[in-house]
């Protein structure tokens, strides 16, 4: 058994065993949830609005105790580790850092500022604290560009850029994204995908991404998994997500069999495969 789960965390350091999450004590928000995220790999976490995705998240991030929500059964692991009762800031140090949605920014402060606050969790000395400074430029040079900037003015493709940034700041093992495309210009989400995947390639980091733009994440996800109502209703690799006929037509906007009447679509549910 040991050995088994020693297995699974070198494959997949970040585990999620059949959780459900409650909240107020009552609202049953999560319902035996359950996914990995591979070592270097990029996996997507789809739905609508209100499926769940934030609250995963949030549950493998320790950050339900601020909204009155709790992991009430299964567990989360981290290399092994049960991690789901730990503090944030100790989960921080472990190398999980989740990218809240919103593009949450300290708005009085400058772009480097925000970008430093990433890093307080560093033991490791200024000298390396400054080498991935100059990390983050690299791959967001617009930040270097407005480095001297209040974040409150800046534009959101930059808030989005330096909320991704500071995380990396923390020298991460996996990112939690959530939304990163939310009201974005299509060519400002392409730009920020683009610059995930570089991270993800030439860094190594993990990355679990929550987007209701299925499309973008399918496209630059390894894998990926669909929730609906807090469970999850399908899993596979991103290339057969983006080939089945349901996630064609319910999530990618496409029909195979022709335009579908309004009816058809307002009754979507009486004809999924997975309902």
């Amino acid at each position: 058994m040991e050995q088994a789960q020693q297995e699974t965390a070198t494959r997949s350091p970040l585990v999620v065993n059949n959780i459900e999450v409650i909240y107020d004590h009552v609202i049953l928000v999560l319902k035996g949830v359950s996914l990995e995220v591979p070592e270097g790999g990029i996996v997507a976490l789809l739905g609508a609005n209100g499926a769940g995705k934030t609250t995963t998240l949030k549950a493998i991030s320790n950050l339900l105790g601020a909204e009155r929500g709790e992991v009430t059964k299964g567990e989360i692991l981290f290399r092994g580790e049960r991690v789901d009762s730990l503090s944030p800031n100790d989960l921080v140090r472990r190398g999980v850092i989740q990218v809240m949605e919103g593009r949450h920014c300290f708005e009085h402060l400058t772009v480097e500022d925000n970008l430093m606050t990433g890093a307080y969790t560093r033991t490791d000395g200024a000298a390396a604290v400054a080498e991935s400074l100059e990390k983050v430029y690299h791959y967001f040079p617009r930040l270097k560009e407005r480095r001297g900037s209040q974040a409150g003015y800046t534009s959101g493709g930059e808030q989005q850029m330096t909320a991704i940034g500071r995380a990396l700041m923390a020298n991460p093992n996996t990112i939690l994204l959530d939304e990163p495309s939310m009201g974005l210009a299509p060519q400002l989400v392409e730009e920020i995908f683009e610059i995930v995947k570089m991270l993800n390639e030439q860094e190594g980091v993990s990355i679990l991404l929550a987007e209701q733009n299925t499309m973008i994440a399918l496209k630059y996800a390894d894998y990926g998994y669909i929730l609906e109502n807090g469970r999850v209703v399908m899993d596979g690799d991103a290339a057969g997500l983006r080939e089945n006929p349901d996630v064609k037509e319910f999530y990618l906007g496409l029909a195979g069999e022709g335009r579908k009447s309004f009816r058809d679509v307002k009754h979507y549910r009486r004809r999924k495969r997975w309902l």
